[in-house]
């Protein structure tokens, strides 16, 4: 607890660098599940595919664009679908050296103070704030890519008068060899054919 209040545990792997090299697997969803994105549509020959609404327009704009104001990142497969994004990114060189290959996390960082030899408790203010720089995501990791798309997103759609909220998190994998690339890469590419069965679908029928 912090502060009377039940924290959640967080999601993200203990001890990863998130800015190192690797292959990322990343969800991000609206809150509750508002579909601000667009909506699946089917074909005769049952192909699906998303249309996009301005929203989602402007969610793929903010998408494609990651690459520009991260030099470090690179997109793999990617889908938006009517109320989340799935999608691959790529810190690192982008070939077969960006993914780990099962090796063991590497513990590059942690979050106890002592760790960083300094007690926290009777720390000046000069190394807390010392601490906190050591702890906060890198300018160029994982979670600040994903803070910068989100916060992107938000602020050219309300220039339009558009309303959109995320949720706090997004949900990561670290993509360790090539097969498992090769299945994220397929059910990515399948989404919206499989949307009726989504767990994110909140109508859960068969469009």
């Amino acid at each position: 607890m912090f502060r009377n209040k039940y924290r959640i545990p967080s999601a993200r792997l203990s001890n990863w660098d998130y800015s190192s090299c690797a292959y990322y697997f990343i969800t991000i969803c609206a809150k509750n599940r508002e579909e601000y994105f667009g909506e699946v549509l089917r074909d005769d020959d049952d192909a699906a595919s998303v249309a996009l609404s301005d929203v989602g327009k402007i969610a793929r704009d903010c998408w494609l664009d990651i690459p520009n104001h991260f030099p470090n990142a690179s997109l793999d497969e990617w889908v938006i679908m009517p109320n989340h994004a799935h999608g691959i990114v790529v810190i690192g060189e982008n070939d077969a050296r960006g993914l780990s290959h099962g090796r063991d996390v590497a513990c590059n960082v942690s979050t106890n103070p002592r760790a960083t030899g300094i007690d926290i408790k009777h720390a000046s203010s000069d190394e807390r704030k010392q601490w906190m720089s050591h702890i906060s995501p890198a300018p160029s990791s994982l979670a600040a890519i994903i803070r910068s798309f989100k916060s992107a997103v938000t602020k050219q759609c309300r220039e339009f008068g558009y309303d959109v909220e995320w949720q706090s998190r997004f949900y990561d994998r670290i993509i360790r060899n090539e097969l498992v690339l090769y299945k994220i890469r397929v059910y990515i590419k399948n989404n919206p054919k499989m949307w009726y069965r989504d767990r994110n679908n909140t109508e859960g029928l068969l469009i």
